[in-house]
């Protein structure tokens, strides 16, 4: 040391020491930094992107329905789901939505495109009801058809039918033409409530007192007396209000075990030709075929169809026509007929039972279902060839509340067990049933 100086050398030894704990010092900062880097690293990568929680739920309604980036439909497709695909509501933008696929893509896309849960269900039991009830004919489209899931023009389309496809008629509805309601998938938009100010504290200051009212006039009786009112030129009367127009609108059964509604003046009954052209302009509404006429090595068919001469009318049908194949002629001829009817879903063929004297007897027949003086009866014919006649008359219950469509009560009025079939009638006797049957020759051979 040196005199007056504070300062202490220092020594080699501890030079060499700190230059040696320097490094390590600098080392143990860095692995701690890189520690935390790499916690948060991890942290980061466990956490996975965060998802929006769902707010509701709903089913794709289209048969493709296209999920976009944003609500502008300009905007970039990311996404296309099928009908009936659950989709998770996350958000909502006045009438768009944002959606999460089981994929767990999100995209934006229309409300009105969605399926309440209520709605898939009530879509999968007329799924259901339309597999029960009896065919009445094959129907194909001239150009593509959308099928909706209830009888109204805004309601949504989940299946597409293209031209040439083949449907079953069956069911039939008419309807006005309103606007679709479709039911509430999510609660309506909460009102944004209005930054209110607080009060100001302070004292109230006390109102300035009313002045006192000035005092009526003399005259104040005549002034109040109103002046004769003029003599007005009697009104026109109002117009009566426009009817609303209706839809007729026809259930089918598709291929893909789905049924749904479809404007019925866009099905076209998928019967022959030679057989269609004697409609007499008339719509067909139903067709089956009872019975094969081998003729010549052709086989041609015996038809029962019903018609409507003019549509948009609350029944399906207002005339029926048994065809018969000629093998002698060549060509159909009408072996029975009934017009001037109000006729409704189903008609059915099938095995009758006919009582002839005191014996029992199984023969082809069909039967349809009339409205005679607003009492609804289910008619059961037999034919053999020519021959058609009537074999039983059962009065039916009428739906409940005159609904037009009635799954359920068609379904039960189709059932008969032996407890409530109804009992044939008895049949002619052995005179009346040859002059028929004579009657029957003389038109088969002269024509008349």
């Amino acid at each position: 040391m040196r005199g007056g100086d504070s300062r202490v050398s220092s020594s080699p030894i501890l030079l060499n020491y700190q230059r040696e704990r320097l490094p390590s010092v600098e080392m143990s900062h860095l692995r701690v930094v890189l520690a935390v880097a790499f916690v948060c690293a991890l942290a980061g990568c466990s956490s996975g992107p965060r998802h929006e929680p769902e707010i509701g739920e709903a089913f794709a309604g289209p048969a493709t329905l296209k999920l976009r980036k944003d609500i502008d439909p300009r905007s970039a497709e990311i996404a296309t789901v099928s009908h009936g695909d659950r989709l998770a509501i996350i958000n909502r933008r006045r009438r768009f939505v944002k959606v999460r696929t089981s994929r767990g893509i999100e995209g934006w896309t229309d409300l009105r495109q969605l399926l309440a849960p209520e709605q898939m269900a009530e879509l999968n039991q007329l799924a259901e009801t339309a597999e029960r009830l009896p065919s009445q004919g094959a129907a194909t489209v001239f150009e593509a058809l959308n099928a909706h899931t209830q009888p109204n023009r805004q309601s949504p389309n989940f299946y597409r039918i293209r031209e040439g496809e083949a449907v079953d008629v069956v069911a039939h509805k008419l309807v006005p033409r309103v606007p679709f309601e479709n039911k509430a998938i999510l609660p309506p938009p909460a009102p944004r409530g209005k930054a209110g100010s607080k009060p100001r504290e302070g004292p109230r200051i006390p109102r300035v007192p009313m002045p006192p009212a000035p005092k009526l006039p003399d005259n104040w009786l005549e002034l109040s007396k109103s002046p004769a009112a003029p003599e007005l030129a009697p009104s026109e009367p109002e117009p009566p209000p426009k009817p609303t127009p209706l839809d007729d609108w026809t259930l089918v059964r598709l291929k893909n075990g789905r049924a749904g509604w479809v404007l019925t003046a866009s099905l076209k009954m998928n019967i022959p030709d030679e057989v269609a052209q004697y409609s007499e302009g008339h719509r067909i509404t139903s067709y089956f075929s009872t019975g094969d006429v081998n003729d010549n090595g052709q086989i041609k068919h015996d038809w029962l169809w019903t018609t409507i001469s003019s549509g948009r009318v609350p029944y399906e049908f207002d005339s029926f026509r048994y065809f018969i194949w000629s093998s002698r002629k060549h060509h159909y001829e009408t072996a029975y007929v009934e017009r001037n009817l109000k006729g409704y879903y189903p008609v059915e063929v099938r095995p009758v039972r006919v009582t002839i004297g005191s014996k029992i007897s199984t023969f082809p027949g069909f039967s349809v279902i009339v409205e005679e003086d607003g009492v609804r009866y289910r008619k059961t014919y037999s034919y053999q060839v020519y021959l058609v006649r009537l074999v039983s008359k059962e009065r039916l219950e009428a739906p409940a509340g005159g609904a037009r469509f009635a799954p359920a009560t068609a379904l039960a009025q189709m059932k008969q067990t032996p407890a409530n079939q109804p009992k044939p009638l008895e049949g002619p006797g052995l005179y009346a049933r040859m002059r028929r049957y004579l009657a029957s020759l003389k038109t088969r051979w002269f024509g008349k």
